[in-house]
């Protein structure tokens, strides 16, 4: 297996902009390769299948989405509560809409793993330690709220970004309020 980590996450990021724009059926090594700018076989030389491919994106995925280690450490020094959960979720949310590729792409891996069985394995194990995470989190953090309250919050931010990213309902509706509102309904 070749060992270059730059090429690698290169060709993860090139394969991320291609399933954002081109939606799961464009997304071919022969595509990567392009998106990438490399010569054509290197995605499949670091990728030898499409499942592993998809794998590989799921992860890059799940690397660009992490918190920054420094905001984190600044949010877990204030006090726990409403206030508190309000700003991680915009956290959250800002990371989502920060680079709209990455969230375009797991969106599209999410529907294709409707319809295919190896992309719901590849995405079912990453989403569901990335749930249980913020649920130990959340409870650890002294924060309101258990596992029901971070479902509906998953589902509630999924839903907002989706609708920033695709066809706005409401261009005028601020986020920030959106977010106060759903943290007070949804919080005891």
């Amino acid at each position: 297996m070749v060992r270059n980590q730059e090429r690698r996450a290169a060709l993860a990021d090139a394969g991320i902009r291609v399933l954002a724009t081109e939606g799961a059926r464009g997304l071919t090594h022969r595509a990567v390769d392009a998106a990438a700018g490399t010569p054509r076989g290197t995605a499949s030389n670091y990728f030898a299948t499409r499942a592993d491919l998809i794998f590989a994106l799921v992860q890059r995925i799940g690397e660009r989405l992490t918190p920054d280690p420094a905001v984190s450490a600044l949010l877990r020094r204030r006090q726990p509560g409403r206030e508190l959960f309000g700003e991680y979720v915009r956290d959250i949310v800002r990371r989502l809409m920060a680079d709209p590729h990455v969230t375009l792409a797991l969106f599209e891996l999410r529907l294709e793993a409707a319809r295919r069985p190896d992309v719901a394995g590849a995405l079912a194990e990453w989403r569901r330690r990335s749930f249980e995470d913020d649920v130990a989190f959340n409870r650890t953090a002294g924060l309101p709220g258990g596992a029901v309250e971070i479902a509906l919050f998953h589902f509630a931010v999924d839903g907002l970004v989706f609708d920033r990213l695709t066809q706005p309902l409401d261009d005028g509706l601020d986020v920030d309020d959106a977010i106060d509102v759903l943290v007070s309904r949804l919080l005891p």
